[in-house]
């Protein structure tokens, strides 16, 4: 098994904790001072935070999950509108070069998450809508 290994610099632990604890619907594996660990399998994540005085600047354009269907993507964003997040939705949007089912979130410290669907590949992409946080 492979796990993508994210690890985020947060301004408020606890704030950024209770984020990421609704948005993958999980409790930490791992909590110690000024740092969490979540593990997940679907999507194979270890997303870790450690607080920071400061974050400064936005180095990460965008996060994301993929899925298989248009389904998933609406079952996720109602689970998270349930869950108090507003999500802005993108449907059939050309993007990343391809057309995508999408939705977004954004974390405590300005990071943006997509869930999102590829329905087809494309040569190009709309440069003014695609991924602009």
């Amino acid at each position: 098994m492979m796990n993508v290994h994210i690890g985020l610099n947060v301004k408020n632990l606890g704030e950024s904790k209770e984020f990421y604890r609704r948005f993958l619907s999980i409790t930490p594996a791992k909590e110690k001072d000024g740092y969490v660990k979540f593990l997940t399998t679907e999507p194979n994540l270890n997303l870790t935070l450690t607080q920071v005085d400061e974050v400064q600047g936005n180095i990460i354009n965008h996060l994301g999950v993929q899925v298989n269907s248009k389904e998933e993507v609406l079952m996720h964003k109602e689970r998270l509108e349930k869950e108090g997040f507003f999500a802005r939705e993108e449907m059939n949007t050309n993007c990343c070069y391809a057309i995508q089912d999408k939705f977004w979130v954004t974390d405590p410290d300005g990071n943006e998450w997509e869930y999102f669907y590829t329905k087809q590949d494309l040569n190009t992409e709309d440069s003014t809508v695609c991924c602009v946080n």
